[in-house]
């Protein structure tokens, strides 16, 4: 199947303001990529690119003072399955993790971490078993019924059961 994908990002600047966009299709999707998701900007800036040590596509941009409006239209090839799932992998506790893992688990300056703990504490914080189980925490009455799961569970476990 053929899938749309991109995105309008409308910001307003009160001063010039140096970006990194990591918005990107995947460079192991690369082969996938019918319609290419060039960055636009509006106004025009100049944008330059690099790989990140993840392998990340990234684009520089200075946002000029005022509205700056970014966006992409691209279309990709996707089979539609979802994503492989390992059944029996194991969820590792933070404190058994490798020390060079820990950056991976850090807030960024750009989400307001203070803010959302609270509610990713509310939603998530019991949860301490694979996804498969979660599917067994449903109200019975739900377990089929994928329209009443909340969407990103839905996502979650698509295929799972």
């Amino acid at each position: 199947m053929k899938l749309r994908i991109g995105y309008e990002l409308i910001y307003d600047f009160p001063q010039p303001t140096p970006m990194i966009l990591t918005l990107s299709v995947h460079y192991s999707r690369v082969s996938d990529i019918i319609v290419p998701d060039h960055l636009t900007a509006a106004p025009p800036v100049p944008i330059t690119a690099y790989r990140d040590s993840f392998g990340n596509w990234c684009s520089r941009i200075v946002a000029p003072q005022g509205q700056v409006w970014l966006s992409t239209d691209a279309l990709v090839r996707d089979t539609g399955q979802p994503d492989p799932v390992v059944p029996h992998a194991r969820q590792t506790p933070v404190e058994e993790l490798p020390d060079e893992t820990l950056l991976f688990l850090l807030g960024i300056r750009y989400c307001e971490t203070d803010r959302l703990s609270e509610t990713a504490w509310h939603l998530f914080g019991n949860l301490h078993e694979y996804p498969r189980t979660l599917l067994h925490r449903l109200p019975r009455r739900h377990r089929h019924t994928p329209a009443l799961w909340p969407d990103g569970f839905r996502r979650l476990v698509r295929g799972l059961s």
